[in-house]
């Protein structure tokens, strides 16, 4: 433990990942899919007609789960190979299946197909915890459906909205991200058995030209594993431009993160709404009545990681030379893995904020009032010339009033006299009563309270029928 402080270890592993995005980018689980491979590979050559028994893969099978990486590690320090010091190592725990293992393949057979197969573990995960922060999310746009805030373009105060409906657009960009993401996995093939360029010559030979049993290999590699089929037509790897879709998702998932979080920061500072905040949490070192908004500032800060960090594959794809180089090699197992585990960390802390979301209605409603009598001026101006007034004259009077009575709030520190204001005109054939009867907050947020009871209705429901599989807390690590 003391050498551990003593050298650079990942913020994902010790502040941000979780430990099951942690285990499907970890070595344990490369390997042990290596092994997988090499069955399935075994297992299909066997079936269309290649002298392999059933003891030597029933000897493979035995030490599926089980890595020797000190044999794995000695011998690449040795051979400089990391699939051959594999398959050294796997063979010495088979010595009878020794002879078949990796038997046709390249290196990409293990390296590409395993990276495909973390690629959708990976996304299901991240697909499970953004089901969870709709879940959280669907349950508080319901609850605060129809509690009147103010809207905002120009991060100016606009016509009002409500909190719920607010939280519906969270959802939504959230729930495009997901769709995206299972469009990617119901796309994803396995690379196969493709050979050093793709032609699966060497295959050719152990079959002795035998095309339609060298395609069956394939199929049945693709289906042991959990697919459909594998790539149509590839050179050595599978084309890199798959990594750059995947990270594209993720950047979109932490895009609609990023957004959110900014929204909340704002509405901290509002004091309109507040992520939680524990009882022994400190806000600043110097401040000690701050309650500074860390977890969405976190969030903002990944977010910015990902969405640079999705730059890396689309170069990627755009440098391999003819059937391939090794020049993806090294950037392929930092960005790819590091996107996955900052898009979990991401959602970890989304769905910590979103289970904990705390709104300050008085202040919400407070700051409603504060601006509506501006909002209601056209809803006065209609029923004064119901009641006989001149639509322009009125116009122009309510213009006159509304910068007046800005002015004295702005300039003068003052309260909103705008409603006294037109009351005392006589050009206004209109009561105060009649007016106050107008500042009623819901009458002024269209038809957010339907949209948000249709919206879940038609786009949520059936993303969390297909995707939420329980409930999922977050706890920080720190």
């Amino acid at each position: 433990m003391a050498a551990n402080k003593e050298r650079y270890i990942s913020p994902f592993s010790t502040r941000y990942a979780s430990e099951e995005m942690q285990y499907v980018f970890s070595e344990n689980f490369k390997f042990t899919t290596w092994h997988k491979l090499w069955i399935a590979l075994a297992k299909a050559e066997q079936k269309m007609g290649l002298d392999i028994t059933d003891e030597q893969i029933a000897e493979l099978e035995a030490y599926k789960d089980i890595v020797d990486f000190e044999t794995a590690e000695a011998r690449e320090k040795v051979v400089r190979h990391d699939v051959m010091s594999h398959v050294y190592a796997y063979g010495k725990q088979c010595p009878k299946a020794e002879p078949i293992i990796h038997l046709g393949a390249t290196s990409c057979y293990v390296g590409d197909n395993t990276d495909v197969i973390i690629l959708r573990e990976a996304s299901k995960i991240v697909l499970k915890k953004c089901a969870q922060v709709i879940k959280n999310l669907s349950e508080f746009a319901q609850q605060y459906k129809a509690l009147p805030c103010l809207a905002y373009t120009h991060l100016q105060p606009a016509q009002l909205t409500t909190v719920g409906k607010r939280a519906a657009l969270w959802m939504y960009e959230l729930i495009q991200d997901i769709q995206n993401l299972e469009y990617q996995l119901s796309n994803l093939k396995l690379l196969g058995s493709k050979g050093t360029t793709g032609t699966q010559a060497s295959f050719m030979e152990l079959f002795e030209g035998d095309q339609e049993k060298v395609k069956m290999v394939e199929q049945l590699i693709a289906e042991d594993l959990g697919f459909e089929k594998c790539v149509a037509v590839s050179g050595q790897t599978y084309s890199r431009k798959t990594d750059s879709y995947f990270l594209g998702a993720l950047s979109g998932i932490a895009q609609s993160a990023y957004k959110f979080s900014n929204d909340m920061r704002i509405l901290q500072s509002f004091e309109e709404m507040e992520e939680p905040f524990e009882k022994n949490q400190i806000g600043s070192s110097a401040m000690p009545y701050k309650r500074n908004p860390m977890r969405s500032e976190r969030i903002s800060s990944l977010a910015r990681y990902v969405i640079v960090d999705s730059l890396n594959p689309a170069l990627t794809a755009g440098t391999q030379w003819f059937e391939r180089t090794l020049d993806d090699s090294a950037n392929k197992r930092i960005s790819v893995a590091e996107a996955f585990l900052a898009v979990d960390s991401i959602l970890n802390i989304y769905i910590n904020i979103t289970n904990g979301l705390v709104v300050y209605d008085k202040v919400v409603t407070r700051r409603v009032m504060e601006k509506l009598p501006f909002m209601a001026t056209e809803n006065i101006m209609m029923k004064s010339v119901k009641n006989g007034g001149n639509r322009q004259e009125l116009h122009e009077l309510l213009r006159t009033h509304s910068h007046a009575a800005a002015a004295k709030v702005k300039l003068e520190g003052g309260k909103n006299d705008l409603i006294d204001r037109i009351a005392a005109d006589p050009a206004f054939p209109i009561t105060k009563e009649e007016i106050e009867s107008e500042l009623d907050p819901i009458l002024y947020v269209g038809r957010s309270v339907a949209q948000v009871d249709e919206f879940i209705e038609s786009e949520v429901k059936p993303v969390l029928e297909r995707l939420y599989t329980g409930e999922i807390t977050s706890e920080l690590k720190v």
